[in-house]
C-alpha cells in the first residue's frame, strides 16, 4: 500500500472511531437524562422543581439529538471536501482564473469557510428558531439573525483577509522556521482581538451599559479591592436580545478588561448570589488560569504549527486528503479539517484540565463569600438555563469543562 492510500486509511479509520465514540457518548447523555426525569434527585428535591428539571431532560435530549444528526451530517461532509473531492473541486475553480498565487490562496480559504458557513446554515436556523423557541429560550428575531450574520461576515473579511494574506506569504517563504513565525503572528493576533474585543468589537453585536445598581456595584467595588483586581468596569450587557439564558465573564488584557453580567442573569439571581458569582469569576483570575489556558493555547498552537511545517512538504498528505496539487492555502485548510480526528483523544484531557481550574475557583469563591450563595446561585443557573443536574458520568468526563452539578455543589458544601 502505497503511503497516500495508508494515510487515507488512518485518517478514515480515526474519523469513524471519533463519530462512533461521539454517537455513544450522545446516546448514553440523553440516556441518562431521561433514566432520571421522573423525580429530582434528593440532593436538589428543596431546591429544583420537578417540571424545571423535567424541563432540562428534555432540553438536554433535544439538543443531543440535534447534535448526533450534526454529528452524521458533519462527517459525511468532511468526507466530501477532502477525499470526495470537494476541495480538489475549489482549488482547481480557483486556480483557473489565473490569479496570483497568493490572493489565489486567500479565494480559496475564504470561500471554503463561507460555503461551510452557509452549509451549516439550516442547523444554526433550527437550533434557533426552533429548538431554542420550543423551550422558551429564543428572543432573536430573524431581523437579528440576518443582521448578525452580516456584520460576522463583514468582521471575518476586514479582520481575516490581511490575516490570511500575511500568514499565506510567511508561508511562502519557505524558509526552514516559517512556521515560527506565523505562531509568533497567530498569536499576536490572538491577543489583539483579546484586548479589542470588549471595546470595539462585542459592541457591533450588543448594548453594554455600566451598572445601575449602585448598592450592588459598592460590595462588588470591595470584593474586587479584596481580591486585587483592576478593571475597565462593570456592565450589563443585554443578552435577552437574543436568549433567555444567563451568564457572567471577565473579558479583556489590561486596562481593558471588563466584568460582564447578563442582563437576564440579574434578574435571577439575588445580591449575594451575584458576588458568590463573581467571586468564582475572580477565582479564575487569582490562580492564574487566564494566564496558564493562554500558555497552553500557545503551545498547542506551537506544536500544530511545527508538525504542519513537516506535514507540508509530503505529497501523501496532500493526496491521502483529496488534493493532488501541493501549495501553501491546501495544507493550511488540509490540516484545520482533519486534525481533529487524529486528536480526539485529548478532548477529556482538557475536559479535566478545567475540570480542576473550576474546583480551584470555587474554593476561591468559598473563601472571599458565601458558599452556600455560590450553591444556590448555580442551582439557580441550573434551573433557570433549563441544564441537567444528572448527567451521564462519562459523557461529562468526556466533554464537559465544569464539574458536574452534583459532584460542584457537594464540593462546595464541604467548603461551607
Amino acid at each position: 500500500m502505497e503511503s497516500n492510500q495508508l494515510f487515507t486509511a488512518i485518517f478514515i479509520l480515526l474519523l469513524t472511531l471519533n463519530t462512533l465514540v461521539e454517537w455513544w457518548l450522545s446516546r448514553r447523555q440523553v440516556r441518562s437524562v431521561q433514566q432520571h426525569r421522573a423525580a429530582v434527585p434528593s440532593h436538589f428535591s428543596d431546591t429544583l422543581p420537578l417540571d424545571k428539571h423535567q424541563k432540562a431532560a428534555d432540553y438536554t435530549s433535544a439538543k443531543q439529538q440535534l447534535g448526533q444528526i450534526e454529528l452524521l451530517y458533519g462527517t459525511a461532509l468532511l468526507l466530501y471536501w477532502t477525499i470526495g473531492g470537494g476541495l480538489e473541486w475549489l482549488d482547481h475553480g480557483w486556480r483557473a482564473t489565473g490569479m496570483e498565487h497568493l490572493y489565489l490562496g486567500v479565494g480559496f480559504i475564504l470561500s471554503f469557510f463561507i460555503v461551510g458557513t452557509l452549509l451549516g446554515l439550516p442547523f444554526a436556523i433550527y437550533n434557533t428558531f426552533v429548538l431554542e423557541s420550543k423551550f422558551d429560550f429564543n428572543r432573536t428575531t430573524a431581523s437579528i439573525f440576518i443582521t448578525d450574520m452580516a456584520k460576522q461576515l463583514l468582521l471575518s473579511l476586514v479582520i481575516g483577509i490581511p490575516l490570511l494574506l500575511l500568514i499565506l506569504w510567511l508561508m511562502g517563504e519557505a524558509t526552514p522556521l516559517w512556521w515560527l513565525k506565523v505562531w509568533i503572528v497567530w498569536m499576536g493576533f490572538t491577543l489583539l482581538m483579546i484586548w479589542a474585543w470588549p471595546t470595539f468589537l462585542a459592541p457591533l453585536f450588543n448594548k453594554f451599559t455600566p451598572l445601575e445598581n449602585e448598592e450592588l456595584a459598592g460590595k462588588i467595588e470591595e470584593l474586587l479591592q479584596q481580591a486585587g483586581f483592576d478593571c475597565d468596569g462593570i456592565f450589563v450587557v443585554d443578552g435577552s436580545k437574543r436568549s433567555g439564558h444567563g451568564n457572567a465573564y471577565f473579558t479583556g488584557l489590561g486596562k481593558k478588561r471588563r466584568i460582564v453580567f447578563y442582563d437576564t442573569l440579574l434578574e435571577t439571581l439575588s445580591d449575594n448570589e451575584i458576588l458568590a458569582v463573581l467571586a468564582h469569576e475572580l477565582g479564575h483570575f487569582r490562580n492564574g488560569h487566564i494566564k496558564k489556558r493562554l500558555l497552553l493555547t500557545a503551545t498547542i498552537s506551537l506544536v500544530a504549527l511545527a508538525l504542519l511545517g513537516w506535514l507540508i512538504e509530503q505529497s501523501w498528505f496532500y493526496q491521502g486528503l483529496g488534493i493532488t496539487m501541493k501549495s501553501d492555502h491546501a495544507a493550511l485548510v488540509l490540516f484545520l479539517v482533519a486534525s481533529p480526528a487524529f486528536s480526539f483523544w485529548i478532548q477529556p484531557i482538557m475536559a479535566a484540565y478545567s475540570r480542576k481550574h473550576e474546583f480551584e475557583a470555587d474554593d476561591f469563591a468559598a473563601e472571599h463569600a458565601q458558599a452556600a450563595d455560590l450553591v444556590s446561585a448555580l442551582v439557580a443557573l441550573y434551573r433557570e438555563n433549563a441544564s441537567t443536574v444528572t448527567p451521564d458520568h462519562i459523557y461529562s468526563a468526556y466533554h464537559d469543562s465544569h464539574p458536574p452539578a452534583p459532584v460542584r455543589i457537594a464540593h462546595l458544601e464541604d467548603r461551607g
